[in-house]
This record gives C-alpha cells, structure tokens and sequence, in this order.
C-alpha cells in the first residue's frame, strides 16, 4: 500500500512543501529516505513510543518512507506527526480519505501530545499558496496560522485527536458534542486592537536637546545612527525609547517580521508579540560577545540572525568597541543590501535584514575623555585612546548617516529642567516626513523611507542649488569624506527638509546635516 503525507520543511523564511511517500508490506522494518537529519531518523522511536502509550497495538508492518524532493535536508522533529499519520494509514488504521487535502506538522512527545514547531507561520502560507483545504499542527501554534486568511487551521493537542479527526470521529469519545473547529482569527481587527505603542517615552529624558533632534531625523528618515558620550550620559535610555517614534508596523510589516521571528522559535517570547502577530517594531539589543553567525545568522542548520531579527525595527549595539572586530565587519555589507545571503555546501538562503543600526560607546576606554568634569578626570593615554576608537573601522563609520556627540546632564539641571517632549509629539513630527516619503516612493517596491534611496535617486531628489553646492563641496574636501559618506550626507539633508515640509534642500539642512559626520575622526580605525 502507498500512502502520501503532505507537509513542508523551513527554507529561509519561507516553506516549501514536501511530500511524504509511506509503502508499507508485511514485516517489521522501518527505511527512511529523502535527506533526513538526525532529529528526523529519531522520529520512528517517538512514534512508537506514542502509539505504545496510546494502546494502539504493534502495527507489525514494514515501512519504506521517502521524503520528496529528495534534495532538500529534513530538519527538526516537526516531522514526526505526518510520518506518525502515513504509518497509521499504511497499517489500515486511519481512514485515507481527505489526507490529500491537509497540510501535516508536528513534534511528537513520548506520550503522544503536540509540541510546538518552528515556522508555523510561514508553513501556512506554504499551505495556502499550494491550495490544501487546511493545516493540522499543534494547538501552541494555531493563533499563529490562524493569520493566514482563506486556510482552514486545526489546532491540535495529541496524536489520537489528529485520528479522530481524519476517522471522521468526535474530539473527545466521552464527550460526542465536541467537534473540530477551525480557529478563525480577523488578521486586521487583531492587528488594529493590539499595534500599540511602546511604554517608554522620551518624556523621561532629560535636557538631550540635540541628542532628542538627531534621534527624531534619523527615525524619520530610517537612518543609521551613533551616540559617542560618557558613561551615565543617556545613550542607552534614548536608544531604547527610539521604537516609540518610529511609525506603527503596516500588516505586511507585520507579517513579514513574524515569519522571521517563528522560523527562529521566537513568535511567543518577545513582547509585542500576541502569540499570533508581531505588531510593535522589533529592538534588538545583543551582548557584545555575540559571535558572528549569531549576528548576521547562519550556523550548520541556517538560522536568521540579529540582524534579521531587527528587520523592520532597530538593532542597537551599545559599547560598540567592545564587539569583535570580525562582527562588527560583517555588518557592512547587510548594511548596503539591506538582506544577507548565508551560503552553505549544500544549502544557500537568504534573510531580510533593513534595520536601523543604532550604536552607543564612550569616547575613550574611561569614558571621560573630552569632559569637563573636574571629579571624572581621563586618565587614557593617547595610545590607549587610538587603539579604542581605532576599533571601529573607516568603512564602518561611513555607513552610519548620523554621528553625534552627547554629554552627560548635570546634577542641578536633572533637578530643575522640565521633562522634554513627549514620544507621541515626536512621533507626529516623524510620521508627516514618512507621509512625505510615502508619496515621494509610492511607485518603488523596495525603497520606503530616505535612507533606502540609492544612488539614481539622490541625484533625482536631493538636488542642491549653486550655493549648497559649493559649500558642500569645501565641506567633502576638507572633511576628507568618501563618495559614500556624500551620499548619506545629502539624505540627511533631505529628511530634515521633509520634517520642516520643505520641497527643496536648503543651505540650514545642509549644515545640519554635515553637522553630524563632524566628529574628530583622527583616532578611528580604517
């Protein structure tokens, strides 16, 4: 007898689908092919077990089970479910009737309940785009499908209500009332009551004027961003507060960051999350011992990284010159692309990664150097403070649209100065430069915000007049900037232009914006 199970294995952050073929005859063996990993060739003990534990007596059959296509790795104990099912239908013990029409996921315990998978999500939309009827996976994961309109999602708890289910048979045998029911979930209405804002607000800042007014640029605009101060200053209370005025997350947004979040088993750890959408942008704070695969993703068995996880949020490094050299390094080119291609022997993947890179470190290996500050005198060395800032690279640096100073806020003013701006001012402010910017791209399917624009767009929408010009172009010669940092320049500018709602750069945006790649760069690294 040939039974075919239907499921789908991971591959980025989307699925493809996969067939599992089971023959089976007379006998006592079990084959299994089609690239399986360890966790999958594991699943014939688990099966049994949970059948044992059941009272579902020895299935005394032979079973020869290929995995198609046969050039994808099977990863993961998710597939134990619909190999569990195709055994069963092969030994006669399960009807065969609707089993083309379901999409199957799901771990196994000894005791034959469903622990929750990895990828829910994206395994959903696999299912609706390949046209089945429905998806049975396990109950922890059901809300999570659920998203997917036009997709019936059965949420399961063990083994034998998914052979209820296909015997056609009530959930509960002491209760024949009880029947399967899809769960139903309003993708919009839940995203509409739950995309809340965050409960940090910049009203707890104090004084920060020009450190508050680059933040508000650079969310308006996307742009990356660098906070050089000493200790206690600030850095770390305003990049946390930074998600709190960006824009709320569209439903594509939404989406998209989900399925990131439940390839890597995160979907209900992180706040924000409802267990069934991610509706508040992402902010990722990794230690800086974090290894390089850990950051940018990758690993024997393709994982998204930091940088991926951030996508559509903020990714914020602090104490930057204490992350490895090699990390940092890796950074650059996701940084330009915006995505990041994990190549592998056998396997090639590929993972959003647009996020805006926010960075915090101190001036020097004390902290104090360059602080007026009698009672915190610096005590580096001129050596000592090359070698620190020197581990931030030319390249890098370049990459980063916003680099300013911030000084720590004195006793007497943290006692006396009146609570700044409210997140939700700033949030207004930024919001009408993205509806600038909204307008401004509405034809480009990859550029959003200015920070995205390449180098086509710059000249079409960051033109300067004769004056800008030329003080531009005493600024780049004397500044000795690169070509890049000339183009991160102009896209500052052309976002404070769009926070003041004007049409065209002018020589006050400009300044502004140069104003913020002047830190003294003789000690950095190249």
């Amino acid at each position: 007898m040939l039974i075919k199970i239907y499921s789908a294995s991971p591959v980025g952050i989307d699925a493809v689908p996969v067939t599992i073929e089971v023959h089976s005859v007379p006998g006592f063996d079990f084959t299994l092919v089609g690239l399986p990993d360890v966790a999958v060739k594991e699943s014939h003990e688990r099966i049994l077990a949970a059948l044992t534990v059941n009272g579902v007596e020895t299935l005394r059959r032979s079973f020869t089970i290929n995995m198609a296509p046969a050039d994808i790795k099977k990863e993961g104990a998710a597939f134990d479910l619909p190999l569990a099912i195709g055994m069963l239908a092969g030994a006669e013990k399960l009807r065969t009737r609707d089993l083309e029409r379901y999409m199957i996921m799901g771990e196994l315990s000894l005791d034959g309940s469903l622990q929750p998978i990895r990828g829910a999500l994206p395994i959903a939309l696999c299912a609706r785009k390949a046209g089945f009827k429905g998806l049975i996976l396990p109950a922890a994961n059901a809300d999570e499908a659920a998203v997917v309109d036009g997709l019936d999602v059965y949420g399961l708890n063990n083994l034998m209500e998914v052979v209820h289910f296909f015997n056609g048979e009530p959930k509960d045998e002491l209760n024949p009332e009880d029947t399967f029911e899809p769960v139903h979930i309003d993708t919009q209405a839940l995203f509409d009551e739950l995309a809340f804002p965050s409960d940090l607000d910049f009203a707890d800042v104090r004084g920060q004027f020009k450190v508050r007014r680059a933040v508000e640029i650079a969310a308006a605009g996307g742009h990356n961003m660098l906070m050089v101060g000493p200790p206690g200053a600030g850095k770390s209370m305003i990049a946390k507060r930074i998600p709190s005025i960006l824009p709320p997350l569209t439903l594509e947004e939404a989406l998209e960051t989900t399925k990131i979040h439940s390839v890597a088993g995160l979907t209900n750890k992180r706040k924000g999350a409802t267990g069934a959408l991610i509706v508040q942008r992402p902010f990722r704070s990794p230690h800086h011992t974090i290894t390089d695969v850990a950051l940018v993703g990758g690993g024997t068995n393709p994982h998204p990284g930091e940088i991926s996880l951030a996508h559509n949020g903020v990714l914020f490094l602090d104490e930057l010159p204490e992350y490895k050299r090699s990390a940092l390094e890796v950074l650059r080119q996701p940084l330009e692309d915006r995505h990041i291609t994990v190549a592998r022997t056998k396997e090639t993947v590929d993972y959003p990664a647009s996020f805006m890179l926010v960075a915090a470190m101190n001036p020097c290996p004390c902290g104090h150097y360059g602080e007026n500050n009698p009672a915190h005198p610096c005590t580096c060395t001129p050596g000592q403070i090359h070698r620190y800032m020197g581990k931030i690279s030319g390249p890098l640096l370049d990459r980063i649209d916003i680099q300013c100073d911030i000084e720590a806020v004195p006793y007497e003013q943290l006692r006396t100065i009146q609570p700044g701006e409210s997140s939700a001012v700033m949030r207004e402010r930024v919001l009408k430069a993205r509806t600038i910017q909204n307008e401004r791209f509405k034809n480009s399917r990859l550029v959003h915000c200015n920070a995205m624009m390449n180098a086509k767009m710059v000249r079409q929408y960051c033109a300067l007049d004769e004056e800008c010009d030329k003080l531009f172009e005493v600024t780049m010669t004397k500044l000795g900037l690169s070509a890049r940092a000339y183009d991160r320049i102009l896209k500052v500018a052309r976002t404070i232009a769009d926070i003041d709602g004007s049409e065209n750069i002018h020589k006050q945006h400009l300044l502004e914006a140069i104003s913020y790649r002047s830190l003294d760069r003789s000690t950095w690294g190249s």
